[in-house]
């Protein structure tokens, strides 16, 4: 017991005698807090703030993808098309949110190039203030929302802003010159808003011929007296070779992106 309690005091002390001039060459060379932060206009204070809120949009950014893109709809058509067909875990919700993540990039890539080569990469380069950069790089996000938002959507949201707010907040009409003063406050809420009822509205569309199957083969199964099977059973492979026949994930894909043109 005493040479492996001697052995690691042993260690313990050659690891402070080596550790001890690093860190006093650490302690001389940073002293205080404000040597730790990269020269600049900015005091420290405003420096920590700056870090605090880059980690703050790092953390939400699953959440902005969702709210300003076109993830919504995309995600909301898909798993209804589950549901429609009867499949409970088929195909598996990481097949679904993958194939929604790339359709999503697929369709903002556009927007995703203009907030970078305007906003973005010149930020990065020091060549505008972060100020500048925030406006660049919402500003083809909000194009985006705005061509998708329906104005009654707009309007509710812009009422219940001027309700709370001593601002009157008058959101214009769809193709109005002043489009570019409807503020994120007012925007986003109701683009997502928006995006749920186009999402349900073609929810709907995929599931009725689904149901009208389901209506067929439950008349067939009581005509025929078999009341104790479930219609399901015998629908279900019915569903699937339809839906496999009209080649479905192709139209379906298809309608879902040429639906944000």
């Amino acid at each position: 017991m005493r040479r492996p309690l001697l052995a690691g005091l042993a260690i313990a002390g050659l690891v402070v005698a080596f550790a001890h001039p690093a860190l006093a060459q650490t302690s001389s060379s940073a002293k205080t807090l404000a040597d730790l932060i990269p020269s600049g206009d900015a005091s420290i204070s405003g420096r920590l703030v700056q870090l605090f809120g880059v980690v703050t949009i790092l953390s939400i950014a699953p959440g902005l993808l969702v709210m300003v893109t076109s993830f919504t709809r995309i995600v909301i058509a898909l798993s209804i098309l589950r549901t429609g067909l009867g499949l409970q875990t088929t195909p598996a919700n990481l097949i679904l949110i993958s194939l929604s993540l790339f359709m999503t990039f697929f369709v903002m890539a556009p927007t995703f190039d203009r907030a970078w080569n305007d906003g973005l990469a010149p930020l990065l380069s020091n060549e505008i203030t972060e100020e500048e950069a925030f406006y660049r790089i919402t500003d083809p996000f909000k194009d985006f929302m705005l061509s998708q938002v329906r104005p009654e959507d707009l309007t509710l949201f812009g009422d219940l802003a001027s309700a709370n707010s001593r601002d009157r907040v008058e959101p214009p009409e769809q193709g109005a010159a002043d489009e570019a003063d409807i503020g994120l406050r007012v925007l986003i809420p109701a683009f997502m808003i928006s995006e749920l009822r186009r999402g349900f509205e073609i929810g709907f569309l995929i599931v009725l011929p689904f149901l009208v199957i389901d209506m067929i083969v439950a008349t067939l199964t009581m005509s025929m007296g078999m009341m104790m099977l479930p219609p399901t059973i015998i629908s279900l492979p019915f569903k699937i070779l339809f839906f496999v026949l009209i080649d479905g994930w192709n139209m379906l894909v298809g309608s879902l992106v040429r639906s944000f043109f």
